[in-house]
């Protein structure tokens, strides 16, 4: 497929920055917005990216539409309501929906698309909004093998490790074992920093200390810095995480499985009350100063 035109429906932390990179490389984009006059959506105006009044006069000139909202209903609305993308997107094209979501939302989705003769795939990152923003987001696939084929290219304007993992839902099955597997890393974190900042260390050698070594991980690298300047800002809200974690209990239910620390962490973040901030923000847990 030759540069098709894409139209990117959810321009916040994560989809601002991959819209941003689609157009670096060379992809007319099409937008709409449900909030058109924030600043980072009117950024991305002036930057080219051509911004529509309603979600159908966007996708009238998309060959791919590309989403990524807040949550699994947001999805299902998109998509499946009356008057939404599986309406208005001819036969032939492609949607991929990058949202973290349910496994069965997103078979459904594939489904009825592929009843309109609509090629679907499931298509959540990680990588936060810095991969977001400097391209080099992992995306996990669901979808067929050939439609996974034909959109490649498009995946690698916003990503450097893209794999593809079975038919449809099994993306989002993959994104959910990266939730649980960052659940337990937050929660070390958090406590390892809250240690340390009551032991009366320096954050910032420890730090420098640790990072190469067996304790280091991405998320570390993310959020240790953030925290040494108190920035507890969202590079993935916590409100998505806790999300993300609810899926991933509710798949573990299904398969009969107890996972305790995925379900302490999630607890932990919804007593935070703090839904809008980063997930770097699991350290008021922790804060003595705050019990």
């Amino acid at each position: 497929m030759n540069k098709p035109a894409i139209a990117f429906i959810g321009l916040g932390v994560m989809g601002t920055g991959m819209a941003r990179n689609l157009m670096k490389n060379g992809y007319t984009v099409h937008a709409w917005a449900r909030h058109p006059q924030k600043p980072n959506v009117q950024a991305l105006k002036n930057e080219g990216i051509i911004l529509h009044e309603t979600l159908q006069e966007a996708l009238k000139s998309a060959d791919v539409v590309i989403t990524i909202v807040g949550y699994p209903q947001d999805v299902e609305s998109l998509y499946l309501q009356p008057d939404g993308i599986l309406d208005h997107l001819e036969s032939g094209k492609y949607a991929i929906d990058m949202t973290s979501s349910d496994p069965e939302l997103a078979k459904t989705i594939h489904e009825k698309g592929r009843e309109r003769g609509i090629h679907v795939l499931d298509a959540p990152v990680t990588g936060g909004d810095a991969g977001a923003k400097n391209g080099t987001l992992s995306i996990l696939v669901g979808g067929n093998p050939e439609d996974f084929e034909t959109v490649l290219s498009v995946f690698e304007a916003m990503g450097t490790n893209i794999r593809r993992f079975g038919e449809a839902g099994s993306g989002q099955k993959a994104k959910l074992a990266n939730q649980i597997l960052i659940s337990g890393t937050m929660a070390a974190l958090a406590e390892a920093w809250t240690y340390a900042k009551e032991s009366g260390l320096d954050l910032e050698l420890l730090y420098d200390a640790l990072k190469t070594g067996a304790a280091g991980s991405k998320s570390m690298d993310l959020y240790w810095p953030r925290l040494l300047k108190n920035d507890k800002e969202p590079g993935f809200y916590v409100k998505h995480f806790i999300k993300d974690m609810n899926l991933a209990l509710n798949q573990a239910e299904k398969l009969d499985l107890d996972l305790p620390v995925l379900e302490k962490t999630r607890d932990e973040y919804v007593s935070l009350h703090e839904d809008d901030l980063g997930t770097q923000a699991l350290v008021d847990y922790y804060d003595p100063k705050k019990k």
